[in-house]
């Protein structure tokens, strides 16, 4: 079950439609039909609860990714005879992604909510076009203009993208991109229409949710899974589907959920995965493990080999080496741009103390030499005074001088002179 939330700004406006091939005998023989912009974002709860739970489903259905080409009034023709159990369409645009659109649909009860989703649900919108429709049970539908809020998950629910084929976080740092154990790798147009969540192949041999089974005459015994369509057969020991499947569709590599050997049918034997050789670099064949009876049925081939478990052993080491430089390098990254600040903490350091000298040295200088002009001031003020004393000496002595003039002058008048 999904939970929805739409950030969102906008209101809904009702959407003009030509369709007009309604029943008036529907149970919803007017539906809504209205558009709303904004960015939705899927939350899954954390537990998985199969479809034929009714806990896992509602009336109301999220169709994600419908391509723009794709318009309003062509999804309801698409719908068909089960657009009279609709009560509303609601059609969500992104204005960050112009070439696809959403739908919610909104269905009369659950009877018809279920029809709706098996019909629909990975069917193709165009026989010419490679998209397919993919469609979501939503538990609750939330409106919000907070961008916080829009992307934190409600209590019970973890949050995911709104990618329309895998719906798995691409966040290294939570789940990482979607990979299976068989190092599957799916072309853009094989992965349109995937409907899954992992490749068909790993979820029989690895989940086993439900035990398995041929899907022609239904035996749980000797069975064979193709590796390119994931279709599930009986073997040559029973009624031979799973060689009439490779007959039908040239499908070459199926699996034995049993030994979990892959056999070709066109070279008619066993393949096996290869390794390479550390000693002379030679590819070596490698058995596969039996799971049913641990190594000991003696049918499968499988068996050890010293060179083999060598190339393993070594490639467990690489491993372990990848993954302890993959795991120190942010560490040594850390330690890098800690010793780095403290380099320049310390330079920093060194450079504020160097100016601090220096200003502390041209801070004593120039009182220095304010020191020496106050007392070169004062030996200034000392000598003017001296000066002016000596200028009023002077005066005063001019003035004696004349006095003294003056009187041999008028002395030397009244002298009679003296003749021999």
């Amino acid at each position: 079950m999904f939970f929805l939330r739409v950030h969102s700004v906008d209101t809904d406006h009702p959407l003009a439609t030509d369709y007009g091939g309604f029943s008036s005998s529907s149970p919803s023989p007017s539906p809504k039909f209205t558009e709303r912009r904004g960015m939705v974002q899927l939350f899954r709860t954390l537990s998985h609860a199969p479809l034929s739970s009714p806990g896992s489903r509602s009336t109301t259905l999220f169709v994600v990714a419908v391509p723009n080409y794709f318009s309003p009034d062509d999804f309801i023709r698409f719908c068909g005879p089960r657009i009279d159990h609709v009560s509303e369409l609601r059609f969500i645009r992104n204005d960050g992604m112009e070439d696809r659109y959403s739908v919610l649909v909104e269905l009369v009860d659950q009877k018809t909510a279920d029809g709706f989703y098996c019909t629909f649900n990975g069917k193709n919108f165009s026989p010419a076009e490679a998209e397919v429709c993919h469609i979501l049970f939503m538990h609750e539908v939330d409106y919000t203009e907070s961008a916080d809020v829009a992307g934190t998950p409600s209590s019970g629910f973890t949050a995911l993208p709104s990618c329309p084929v895998c719906l798995e976080r691409l966040d290294p740092d939570t789940s990482g991109i979607l990979s299976t154990q068989c190092d599957h790798s799916f072309h853009c147009s094989c992965g349109t229409k995937w409907t899954y969540l992992s490749c068909q192949v790993c979820r029989l041999c690895q989940q086993q949710d439900e035990v398995p089974a041929c899907f022609i005459c239904g035996t749980m015994e000797n069975l064979w899974v193709c590796l390119i369509c994931g279709f599930v057969g009986c073997g040559r020991y029973k009624d031979k589907h799973a060689i009439s499947h490779w007959k039908n569709t040239q499908h070459c590599y199926s699996l034995d959920l049993r030994t979990q050997q892959i056999w070709d049918y066109v070279g008619d034997t066993y393949v096996h995965r290869l390794n390479q050789s550390k000693a002379d670099g030679k590819l070596l064949e490698v058995n596969s493990y039996c799971e049913s009876l641990e190594g000991d049925c003696g049918s499968c081939g499988y068996s050890e080999d010293s060179e083999i478990s060598g190339a393993l052993f070594s490639s467990k080491i690489e491993a372990i080496h990848a993954d302890y430089i993959h795991r120190a390098s942010p560490q040594l990254e850390v330690q890098r741009k800690h010793y780095e600040s403290l380099m320049l903490e310390a330079k920093s350091r060194k450079e504020n103390s160097k100016v601090e000298a220096i200003e502390k040295a041209v801070t004593s200088k120039i009182q220095d030499v304010h020191s020496e002009l106050e007392k070169l001031g004062d030996e200034k003020k000392a000598v003017a005074e001296l000066n002016q004393t000596l200028i009023k000496n002077q005066d005063m002595m001019r003035r004696k001088v004349k006095e003294i003039e003056e009187r041999y002058v008028s002395c030397t008048e009244h002298l009679i002179p003296w003749h021999p």
